[in-house]
C-alpha cells in the first residue's frame, strides 16, 4: 500500500531513509516509471557525501530514482557534505514557498521522526523550514532535518513502520497524547490526512 500511495503522489514529494522504505521505492518505480510531474525532497539526511552508505539520498537514488524511465522534474538533495549549518541554510532557502503534497516518514525506536529527537530544541522551531540536528542514535553524525511546520503542511503524511523494536514508540506515537518525548506524535497533517501503515510487529503494542 505504501508503494501505491507513493506512486500516486505528484507535486512536491518528501522521502525518508532508514531500512524500511527501500522495497516500497522499488515497487513505486515499477508502478509509475514517469516522475516528470514530481519534485523530490528528503525529510532529513546525514551530513555525509551523497554516495556514502549512510546517505538517505543514496538509498532513494539506488532503489527509486535510478529505476525511473522519466526522472523527476527536480531532485532537491540535502547537501550534507557542506556541513550541517551550511546545508541546513541552503535547504531552508530552497524550501521557501514549498508545500508538500506527500510526506513519507518512519518512526525511530525512541519515537524520533526525521532527525527530530525527543525533547530536541528543534521541535520548537516554527520559522525555519530546515535546521541542523545532532544525532542521538547511531550513526552519530550531524544531520539536517525539515521542521514540524513543513511536515504539518503536507496534504498527506504517511508513516511507514516495521519491526518489533519500534512497537513501544508506535504506541506512544499513535495511541497516547502528543508529547515532545515522542516527536512522531507531533507530526499530523493540519489540512489533509495522516495515515500510518504498520506491520504486525510494529503494531503489537496497540492492541489491535
Amino acid at each position: 500500500m505504501c508503494a501505491e500511495l507513493l506512486a500516486g503522489a505528484s507535486g512536491h514529494v518528501v522521502l525518508t531513509g532508514g531500512t524500511t522504505p527501500g522495497r516500497a521505492y522499488e515497487l513505486a518505480a515499477e508502478l509509475r516509471p514517469d516522475w516528470s510531474a514530481t519534485e523530490v525532497w528528503w525529510g532529513d539526511d546525514r551530513c555525509v557525501p551523497p554516495e556514502h552508505e549512510w546517505s538517505n539520498y543514496r538509498l532513494a537514488k539506488r532503489t527509486l530514482l535510478d529505476r525511473l524511465s522519466v526522472p523527476p522534474a527536480a531532485v532537491h538533495r540535502i547537501r550534507g557534505e557542506l556541513g550541517a549549518e551550511r546545508a541546513a541554510d541552503e535547504y531552508d532557502r530552497e524550501l521557501e514557498g514549498v508545500t508538500p503534497g506527500f510526506v513519507l516518514l518512519g518512526v525511530g525506536p525512541d519515537g524520533h521522526v526525521a532527525s527530530l529527537y525527543p525533547h530536541a530544541p528543534g521541535l520548537a522551531e516554527r520559522k525555519r523550514r530546515a535546521i541542523p540536528a545532532e544525532a542521538k542514535l547511531e550513526p552519530l553524525v550531524d544531520r539536517v532535518t525539515m521542521t514540524l511546520p513543513v511536515f504539518e503542511s503536507a496534504a498527506l503524511v504517511l508513516f511507514f513502520v516495521a519491526g518489533s523494536e519500534r512497537g513501544d514508540a508506535v504506541r506512544r506515537a499513535f495511541a497516547e497524547p502528543f508529547s515532545e518525548a515522542t516527536p512522531a506524535s507531533l507530526v499530523r497533517s493540519k489540512n489533509g490526512e495522516t495515515v500510518a501503515i504498520l506491520d504486525r510487529a510494529a503494531a503489537q503494542d496497540l492492541g489491535i
